[in-house]
C-alpha cells in the first residue's frame, strides 16, 4: 500500500505550466485586497458554483444561482436549488479542512450532497460508472468493496509526494484518480473540482478567488474527452496537462482585471465604468443609449446595483435612490 503511485509521466508541456502558473500567481499580489471585499469574494464564489453544477446538469442559470444564494426566491427544481444551497455551504468550508484528510472529504462531500443524496457523506456500496455530457458510459468504476482500500492508497500517495511533487500537479493527479474510483454514489464531480481547489487553495490562497470551475465547464467536452483518453491510455498525463492549460488561461483572465474576480458582473461593471467620465453625472436613459441597453431593470440589476455595493459608482441624491431625478456618476 505505502509503495502505490498513480500512473502518469512528467511532460515538458507540464514542467512549462507549472512555471508559467506560478510566475502568474505572483503578479495576483492585489488579490489580497479581496479579503476587504466579501461582495467580491462571493461573487467569484457564486460563478464557480454555477459553472460546476452546471456541468452535472443542474438547470438554474447564473442569476438564479445568485438569488438562491442570497435568499431570493427562485423558481426551480427542488433538487437544482438544494444541490446551489450545499455547493455554497462547501466552497465556504474551503479554509477550514484538511486536504490529506479523507475524514474531511467525507465531511465535504456529506455537506455537497445534503438532501440530495442517499448515503451523503459516506462511500459507495454499489457499482457505478463515469457519464459524460451525451449520457455514454466512458469508464467503469472499481468494484465498491475495492474503493476504501483505493481511497486510502490515494490519500497516503498524497501525503508522501506533497513535499517533492509540486501542488499544481500533485492536485491535477488526485482529481483524476478520484474521477476513476469515483468513491461516492453521487455528486463525485463537485467535490473533486472543489477539493481540487482546496489543495491548490492550500498552496496559495488565490486560488479561492479564481474560478476553475468555469473554465472546465467551456472546455466540459474536452474535460470528458481527457478523461477517457487517459482511462484508455493507463496514465493521467494528459488530463494533468489539460488541467495545467485550464488553471493557466483562469490566471490569464484574472491577469487581464486584476483588480476583482472575472465573471459577466465583472465585465459588466468594466462597462458601465467606461461609459461614464469621472464626476460627469448621467441619467439612467443616458446610460442606458451608451451601452445599447433597453431594459431599465437590466441596467439597475446587472450593471448599476452591482457597482454601487462596490463604491464604484455613486448616487447624486444618495437618500433618494429611487427619485425619478436620480443620476450616477464615478468620482
Amino acid at each position: 500500500m505505502n509503495d502505490y503511485k498513480p500512473p502518469f509521466q512528467i511532460t515538458q508541456t507540464m514542467l512549462k505550466r507549472v512555471a508559467d502558473i506560478s510566475e502568474k500567481v505572483t503578479k495576483l499580489d492585489n488579490f489580497s485586497n479581496l479579503t476587504k471585499k466579501p461582495y467580491l469574494r462571493k461573487q467569484t464564489k457564486i460563478n464557480s458554483i454555477h459553472s460546476s453544477l452546471a456541468i452535472e446538469n443542474n438547470k438554474l442559470s447564473l442569476e438564479q444561482v445568485r438569488d438562491v444564494i442570497e435568499g431570493k426566491m427562485v423558481i426551480g427544481s427542488r433538487q437544482d436549488i438544494q444541490e446551489v444551497k450545499n455547493a455554497y455551504n462547501a466552497y465556504e468550508m474551503i479554509n477550514e479542512v484538511n486536504p490529506y484528510s479523507i475524514k474531511d472529504l467525507k465531511r465535504i462531500h456529506g455537506v455537497m450532497t445534503y438532501l440530495t443524496v442517499e448515503g451523503a457523506g459516506q462511500f459507495r456500496n454499489g457499482n457505478e460508472g463515469v457519464f459524460d455530457e451525451k449520457g455514454n458510459c466512458i469508464h467503469v468504476c472499481p468494484k465498491p468493496d475495492k474503493v476504501n482500500d483505493l481511497m486510502e492508497q490515494l490519500f497516503n500517495w498524497m501525503k508522501q509526494s506533497k513535499k517533492e511533487l509540486h501542488p499544481l500537479i500533485l492536485s491535477s493527479v488526485f482529481h483524476y484518480e478520484f474521477v476513476f474510483i469515483h468513491p461516492f454514489s453521487d455528486g463525485n464531480g463537485r467535490t473533486v473540482r472543489l477539493w481540487q481547489n482546496i489543495i491548490l487553495y492550500n498552496w496559495k490562497h488565490i486560488f479561492e478567488y479564481l474560478p476553475i470551475e468555469s473554465r472546465i465547464h467551456k472546455y466540459q467536452n474536452s474535460y470528458y474527452k481527457a478523461i477517457a483518453n487517459c482511462n484508455n491510455n493507463g496514465d493521467s498525463t494528459e488530463f494533468i496537462e489539460f488541467m495545467l492549460k485550464m488553471i493557466d488561461e483562469t490566471l490569464d483572465e484574472a491577469l487581464a482585471v486584476p483588480s476583482t474576480p472575472i465573471n459577466q458582473e465583472t465585465i459588466n461593471i468594466n462597462k458601465l465604468l467606461a461609459c461614464l467620465e469621472r464626476n460627469v453625472p448621467l441619467s439612467a436613459n443616458e446610460i442606458m443609449e451608451k451601452l445599447n441597453i433597453k431594459s431599465k431593470n437590466t441596467l439597475r440589476n446587472q450593471y448599476l446595483h452591482p457597482a454601487i455595493k462596490q463604491g464604484l459608482i455613486k448616487l447624486t441624491t444618495p437618500d433618494k435612490p429611487n427619485s425619478s431625478r436620480q443620476m450616477y456618476y464615478k468620482d
